[in-house]
């Protein structure tokens, strides 16, 4: 692997920055853990979330624009997927961390009463 100019790392930080940035909001990862068994329709997504179509596709909108999702027509229906699998690993990694620091709270919590 040749190594980055500092030009590409900082390119590369900003786009992870917008890569995360897109993910990081509950509708949109409610979107990605749906997506998990592949592609569907945007008429599937907003019932299944459980969220307005013009909101749902916002969402989506901004996801594909960041690379998250590609986009597919069948006519008048649009599909979407997750553009790279890595994307579930974020997401996997992310519920980890979320629950470990959940439970070192819980543990720290539980102290705190015990004094």
């Amino acid at each position: 692997m040749l190594p980055l100019e500092k030009n590409q790392v900082l390119d590369t930080l900003e786009y992870s920055a917008e890569v995360l940035k897109a993910i990081a909001q509950p509708t949109r990862l409610r979107i990605i853990e749906l997506l998990q068994d592949g592609e569907h329709c945007v008429c599937e997504i907003f019932p299944a979330i459980g969220h307005e179509q013009s909101n749902t596709s916002r969402h989506l909108q901004m996801m594909l624009k960041s690379g998250i999702l590609r986009q597919r027509k069948d006519g008048l229906k649009i599909f979407y997927s997750v553009r790279h699998p890595e994307v579930f690993e974020m997401l996997r990694l992310a519920e980890l961390v979320a629950a470990r620091e959940a439970a070192m709270r819980a543990e720290l919590f539980s102290r705190k009463d015990a004094l």
